[in-house]
């Protein structure tokens, strides 16, 4: 079993990329709390064992706290602060539906790795990790778990899930926030081709205030394709078929639409504080991870 791990580990993170990984930790732009104590120091004050600031006494105050050497030099009572610890929550959504298993190289091992790398950064640094496949819903999870002895447990998940069915972020969101109501770390990794409203399922995951990035992830034939002639054409989610005669002019106009569709969904992210990537997989996975997500402040 150890042997048949490695080996999808291997697929996904090769050792190498990992230990550039072990040097990396998780970062919030904004302070979280959860459930239990974790292995995270914020800057809410409570009775952890860093010592952060002083306040003066008032009625009510555990005396266990009350400074007694200032009290002899000042005669006045202070109470020691101390920094608390809280966990870090961190959750992947990874869009599993038939539209994700295209391309060359291909969005859904591209999405996996990243997801996978993520999950590694967050549990060797002992944050709650949680992974969620989605396509009309939620399609399996692995949830809330810490600590780096389960990173053969997620990738087994990984490389177990399939794509299959029609994308619906608005379902899946609204689920996911359901079940998730403490802020936290949220990527959702995605082709966003959506026939159902995206901005509904990015407003269910605004209104639990979560740190959320979303990283639009395209194959190169999506982006530049150079298909001609007369075409039978079938949506690999719905089966929805079109018969066209693709010219030049008409590739320039769905080079435009798609142009128009990846912006408007960029200033969506944009104005509501969402991090916004729009990667093609020509890119090597390992510079969205080492490059771009620290540029934005997510790892560190």
């Amino acid at each position: 079993m150890a042997v048949v791990n490695r080996t999808k580990l291997d697929e996904l993170l090769d050792p190498a990329f990992m230990n550039k990984l072990d040097q990396l930790a998780l970062v919030s732009r904004k302070i979280f709390a959860g459930k239990m104590r974790g292995e995270r120091l914020t800057k809410r004050r409570g009775e952890s064992v860093e010592f952060a600031d002083y306040r003066s006494y008032v009625v009510g105050d555990d005396l266990r706290f009350l400074d007694w050497n200032i009290y002899a030099r000042l005669d006045q009572l202070f109470v020691k602060l101390f920094l608390q610890e809280e966990d870090l929550h961190v959750s992947v959504l990874l869009d599993i539906s038939k539209s994700m298993d295209w391309g060359e190289p291909g969005k859904w091992l591209y999405a996996r790795r990243i997801a996978a790398a993520i999950a590694y950064i967050g549990l060797i640094n002992f944050d709650r990790v949680s992974l969620y496949g989605y396509a009309n819903g939620l399609r399996g999870q692995i949830a809330g778990v810490r600590g780096r002895h389960l990173m053969f447990k997620l990738i087994e998940f990984l490389t177990d899930l399939t794509c299959e069915g029609v994308s619906n972020l608005p379902e899946a969101g609204k689920q996911f926030a359901i079940r998730h109501p403490q802020p936290g770390i949220v990527l959702v990794l995605s082709d966003f081709f959506e026939k159902a409203s995206y901005e509904e399922g990015m407003r269910y995951l605004l209104g639990r205030n979560y740190d959320l990035y979303a990283v639009q992830i395209l194959s190169p034939e999506e982006i530049d394709p150079r298909i001609v002639g007369d075409l039978r054409l079938t949506d690999v989610e719905d089966d929805d078929v079109a018969e066209v005669t693709v010219s030049r002019a008409l590739l320039n106009r769905y080079k435009q639409n798609l142009q128009a569709y990846c912006e408007r969904l960029r200033e969506y992210c944009t104005r509501r504080g969402i991090s916004y990537l729009f990667t093609s997989t020509e890119v090597p996975f390992d510079q969205i991870v080492l490059s771009y997500f620290r540029r934005r402040g997510l790892l560190k």
